[in-house]
């Protein structure tokens, strides 16, 4: 891939990665806030700010790199910070809260899906803004989807390790949160591997039918 063909696939998914990065994290701190922790509230981590959530490695070079070369986008922003403890019942609402990030992508897949129907239906194909948004909103949906998929994987830290975790009767739920120091090289020995395709691949295409026959794509 060229470098134009690169700088053009950048400039389509930059505004849908902030967006997911951004909702996504500020989803957990706002749910954990509900559920009794203020921790993230108080830090100014619940905001829509993309900046108090990058990672300069995690969110921009490794999303860039990844969706460049590879058919997936990999990476991370910085985690909200939760006190497990500070909620009203820890065990249970530690769900609540990992699972407000792939939720809030999925909501963002539905708006995004809502933008691509309504530039089908109201921009000339043959102008150049209207394919340029059209292309974003499908990477929106893209993105989306693949952000929750990727954090529903259970492996912690990801939002699905830490909802097995709050799952799993307490004897097991500890020995298996023993295992977070080593997730990120399981993660990344995935993405080396191609055992992320693998994981993600069939749920990923799944997912992404299911809403374009939803929406009426072809």
């Amino acid at each position: 891939m060229d470098f134009h063909n690169i700088l053009i696939k950048v400039l389509i998914y930059a505004l849908p990665v902030i967006f997911a990065i951004t909702l996504h994290e500020a989803a957990h701190g706002f749910v954990a806030k509900r559920f009794g922790d203020a921790t993230a509230y108080m830090l100014g981590r619940v905001t829509l700010n993309p900046v108090k959530h990058i990672d300069i490695l995690g969110t921009i070079v490794l999303p860039i790199a990844t969706a460049a070369l590879t058919p997936y986008m990999f990476g991370w922003a910085k985690p909200v910070p939760v006190n497990y403890a500070n909620l009203r019942s820890p065990k249970r609402d530690s769900l609540w809260v990992a699972f407000a990030g792939p939720a809030a992508n999925m909501i963002q897949v539905v708006i995004w899906a809502l933008v691509a129907k309504v530039l089908i239906a109201t921009v000339s194909p043959t102008g150049l803004v209207g394919p340029f948004w059209l292309a974003v909103a499908e990477a929106g949906i893209l993105v989306n989807v693949m952000f929750a998929l990727l954090n529903l994987l259970p492996v912690l830290p990801l939002d699905g390790g830490r909802i097995v975790a709050s799952l799993l009767p307490d004897k097991a739920s500890y020995a298996y949160s023993r295992l977070e120091p080593y997730g990120i090289f399981i993660l990344l020995a995935l993405l080396l591997t191609g055992g992320l395709s693998w994981l993600l691949g069939p749920p990923l295409m799944a997912t992404m039918g299911g809403v374009y026959n939803l929406f009426g794509f072809q």
